[in-house]
């Protein structure tokens, strides 16, 4: 298949550093150093619905296709307003679809994930256009008296379609061992931005650990990838990398022996979307005219499970 359209959509809270600073024993320095990020977006009137649907829309204007178009809608979510129906039963039908849909928890890897699903229902000529949509807000599973996982995330949705093509080159999916490194029990404390409210499994990082995950895995990602398309780093006209920690960016660019010119960021702006992250930069790269037909791109990304993911796709 290939991406014929892309949209994103943010919430309109914008809590900077200095913000968190009020309420947290940290500072716009030590989050910025330690991460990159110096704002992000929280919910206030919207909800996680609210930005799937925006998403979807503004994808399939951007594909020139309708709804009633689609074969099949897959959004990548981890925690919404709703336990059941699933988050793209509504969104198929806010967006006026009439086809199925399935919601994957593939946390921030879920963008690969589907598009991986994608391919595989196109090339068992089960569908022809597919929309994946994903929509978080990770605010709602997070200690907002921790600073460690406070400063990271914010919410947000992107969104593609797909369509017959020959542009996903090869796709790699991992499953490893420690999802303890991501979640531990505890009491929860209320998000003070964030009106609607949080699950009772607040989010905790084991940052060490998890970086040590992140770096090897998505250089080991990216190089099985590009030796399965038979391609070198240097081939590649731009990296879209899980926008989690600047800092893992930085460290995957050294390894690649790749300029970071071909790394765009918006990590400074939203911080950790989690499954959103890479259509939302995809969406905001195609936008400011940086992609142009037949670069070559390549993904990677990391999340709880512990799951990562590459794909290499042709623009």
């Amino acid at each position: 298949m290939k991406i014929s359209g892309i949209g994103s959509s943010l919430p309109k809270q914008v809590v900077t550093n200095q913000m968190l600073a009020e309420i947290l024993d940290t500072s716009d320095e030590w989050i910025t150093t330690r991460t990159g990020i110096k704002e992000r977006r929280v919910l206030s009137s919207e909800y996680v619905l609210d930005l799937a649907v925006d998403a979807a829309q503004k994808a399939l204007v951007d594909a020139n296709l309708e709804a009633k178009d689609l074969d099949f809608v897959i959004v990548a979510n981890v925690v919404n307003e709703y336990v059941t129906p699933a988050l793209s039963c509504i969104v198929k039908e806010k967006i006026g679809a009439k086809c199925p849909c399935i919601d994957l928890n593939g946390a921030c890897v879920g963008f690969i994930y589907a598009c991986d699903i994608a391919e595989a229902y196109y090339k068992i000529g089960r569908v022809k256009n597919v929309l994946v949509v994903c929509a978080e807000a990770p605010a709602h599973m997070l200690d907002w008296h921790d600073r460690t996982c406070a400063v990271l995330f914010g919410a947000g949705a992107g969104a593609a379609v797909l369509t017959p093509g020959d542009n996903i080159i090869t796709t790699r999916l991992t499953s490893s061992d420690g999802w303890d490194r991501l979640y531990e029990m505890h009491d929860l404390q209320w998000c003070p931005f964030d009106k609607k409210g949080s699950t009772n499994l607040p989010l905790v990082m084991h940052g060490q650990d998890v970086f040590r995950f992140a770096t090897s895995t998505c250089v080991n990602d990216l190089n099985v990838v590009l030796k399965e398309a038979n391609l070198t780093a240097d081939q590649i006209d731009t990296y879209f990398i899980h926008q989690a920690n600047l800092r893992i960016i930085k460290y995957i660019e050294q390894m690649l022996g790749q300029p970071a010119e071909k790394f765009p960021t918006n990590i400074e702006k939203y911080g950790n979307t989690s499954s959103a992250s890479l259509p939302i930069l995809l969406d905001e790269t195609k936008r400011a005219g940086k992609l142009h037909e037949g670069d070559m791109i390549a993904f990677s990304a990391f999340g709880a499970g512990l799951v990562s993911g590459a794909m290499i796709m042709k623009w």
